[in-house]
């Protein structure tokens, strides 16, 4: 199989995640419930953990490193526990379904929404943030990149124009953690969501929000935490404010590991792989007779690539590139729903490729072959 899904899910994965998970299973118990040496072992894995996520996106403090099961809870957690009746946000077209429809049910609730506008290459700009703030505008939320077209947002800008406004920032890493150098500090980001189990290479199942110091988010769970059992209230302090329950302690050891990985190997030198690929992949592709690229290729982006061919449904084509090629691919809406009205793909959907560390050139050779001799029938 040629795994070419990446944005979706991380097929691949360092041997060195996979072992740190099994040993985990073997070895730890449960964090904060118990003096024993498997809760011990936990709780300092944990918060290794929690430590090394800080250093990694530059948060500066390990307590504000709260677990999740991915990035949706991450985002569902942060907007639903920031945003409140009557105030007003600013979001882009670029933005999936776990940004969203959180903020479509909070519309409903009284919340006001605007939209940065996306052109037709998927693109927004950054710039005109500043004339749709408002008295009541409370935050601003957006992806780093696009899981349809791989665009990138200007995030160091974003963050700029939040705090000179006296804004909320949120960022959904969940395409670029990982792979591209993020700096909560210097991007000025007020709550980082970000998934486990794709550019960082880790265990499906994990994922985390990193809260900057002073941000004070309502938790969406409430429950056990092993400590102030007798309050009726959630404890206020991170990050059992926002961990409610038993953490994924078997899912934590590989997503630290994954980390690890990730800071041995070089997140540049993944990305400029990737990169490569995928630009080697855009480069075979974007000149095929009936083949439609979506997506701004003149700079630095997430390593995808979204297309049509003409007269195929982007199913046909995935199933065609699945039985007749083994290539494994994305097709549909991705839920990118507004990415798609922008870009006029929304009866058609797209076929997406997204690469990945552990691919290979003779793999993107053989897939853009693929794309030829299916748009040549």
């Amino acid at each position: 199989m040629i795994y070419l899904d990446h944005a979706a899910t991380s097929m691949y994965r360092p041997d060195c995640v996979i072992k740190a998970v099994a040993e985990a299973m073997y070895t730890i118990g449960n964090s904060g419930r118990g003096v024993n040496e498997g809760a011990l072992s936990a709780a300092r894995l944990i918060y290794e953990a929690r430590e090394t996520i800080s250093d990694f996106f530059q948060l500066g403090y390990p307590a504000g490193v709260c677990f999740t099961s991915n990035a949706t809870e991450a985002l569902n957690t942060a907007i639903l526990g920031l945003i409140h009746k009557g105030d007003h946000i600013i979001t882009t077209d670029l933005e999936h379904n776990s940004v969203l429809r959180p903020l479509y049910y909070l519309e409903k609730q009284g919340v006001e929404i605007s939209f940065l506008k996306s052109d037709k290459s998927g693109c927004v700009k950054e710039e005109d943030i500043p004339s749709l703030i408002r008295k009541n505008t409370k935050a601003v939320i957006c992806t780093h990149a696009s899981n349809l077209t791989g665009n990138l947002i200007d995030i160091h800008k974003v963050g700029r124009i939040a705090a000179e406004h006296g804004l909320l920032f949120i960022l959904d890493a969940s395409q670029t953690a990982g792979t591209f150098p993020i700096h909560m500090q210097d991007d000025q980001i007020s709550v980082l969501c970000f998934t486990g189990h794709k550019g960082i290479m880790g265990p499906q199942g994990t994922g985390g929000l990193c809260v900057s110091k002073g941000i004070l988010i309502d938790p969406l769970k409430m429950g056990g935490t092993g400590v102030q059992t007798y309050a009726k209230e959630q404890p206020g302090e991170y990050p059992v404010r926002l961990e409610a329950g038993t953490l994924n302690g078997h899912g934590i050891a590989g997503l630290l590991r994954a980390f690890q990985y990730l800071e041995e190997t070089g997140i540049l030198k993944i990305h400029e792989k990737e990169y490569r690929l995928m630009r080697l992949f855009y480069d075979g592709v974007k000149n095929i007779p009936g083949v439609t690229v979506y997506g701004n290729f003149s700079g630095d982006r997430a390593p995808i690539v979204s297309l049509n061919i003409e007269g195929y449904d982007s199913g046909e084509v995935s199933d065609i590139l699945w039985q007749e090629y083994d290539i494994a691919v994305r097709s549909g809406a991705h839920c990118a729903p507004r990415m798609h009205e922008a870009l006029g793909t929304k009866g058609q959907g797209a076929v997406r490729f997204s690469f990945g560390w552990f691919n290979t050139e003779e793999e993107i050779r053989t897939a853009i072959d693929a794309v030829r001799s299916i748009a040549k029938l």
